[in-house]
């Protein structure tokens, strides 16, 4: 299981980087499997300020749906268009597989969610 030590994480298996005053979102390899394949990424609320827990779209995988849920208060700024057959999701989830650019409300905020190993300890790997 891939867990990079530069990300944080949500409890429900999202990772969040920083980059400058903003930040990429995506799912975690350990979410990606358990779903299995990613066949489709909805998400349509570019532009829109989300509240951290609020959903912010929804993945689809072969046999299930599941929400995205904000890990901080956010804007939404970019959608990751090279998502449209979602296989980045499966082949590449913390690289060209990232779903969402966000400018969070308080930095700090993310520095409350879980570091590489917390989150090791909660997926129990």
């Amino acid at each position: 299981m891939n867990i990079p030590q530069n990300l944080k994480y949500t409890q429900d298996d999202e990772w969040v980087r920083v980059e400058g005053e903003f930040a990429y979102v995506g799912i975690t390899d350990y979410a990606q499997h358990e779903l299995g394949d990613i066949v489709f990424v909805d998400v349509d609320c570019v532009g829109d300020t989300i509240a951290a827990g609020e959903a912010f779209g929804s993945i689809e995988a072969v046999k299930t749906v599941a929400d995205l849920l904000m890990p901080v208060e956010a804007e939404v700024v970019e959608f990751n268009t090279n998502l449209d057959d979602a296989s980045a999701i499966n082949s590449d989830p913390y690289g060209d597989g990232w779903i969402i650019k966000i400018k969070p409300a308080n930095m700090a905020d993310i520095d409350a969610l879980l570091d590489n190993i917390a989150y090791t300890a909660k997926i129990g790997a």
